[in-house]
């Protein structure tokens, strides 16, 4: 049952750092639901003296309806006014059928794999 039926969110967010990037892991679906806690985390992120990339990586999302791209889109404002390079990691399936259809996809850096975001990343100091 998803969780727009139950109301509850069925996202989990963790995060860490590498040498120039902070890394946001995004698992399950980024609906309406799930924006108190994705939110709530992000604050502790904003919080932090600002590094020059923040990667989100995507791959284990399994569904994102408008509200979720409508915070993807905030976060990436938020990005841009720290001066910070917003990097989509693990882009496939829902989340590049998502971005495709709502034509942001050329709106964000996007990889398909994670592991190729964090090269970029870690490819400029």
């Amino acid at each position: 049952m998803s969780s727009e039926a139950t109301g509850k969110s069925t996202l989990a967010v963790t995060s860490g750092l590498s040498r120039n990037a902070i890394i946001i892991r995004l698992e399950g679906e980024l609906d309406v639901n799930a924006l108190p806690i994705l939110r709530e985390h992000l604050q502790r992120i904003w919080d932090l003296p600002p590094k020059p990339f923040l990667i989100l990586d995507l791959g284990e999302v399994s569904f994102c309806d408008s509200m979720g791209m409508n915070e993807l889109v905030d976060i990436m404002h938020l990005c841009e006014s720290r001066q910070t390079r917003l990097l989509l990691g693990g882009v496939q399936g829902v989340m590049a059928r998502v971005l495709s259809i709502t034509g942001l996809r050329h709106a964000f850096e996007v990889f398909a794999l994670f592991d190729d975001a964090l090269r970029m990343a870690v490819a400029h100091p």
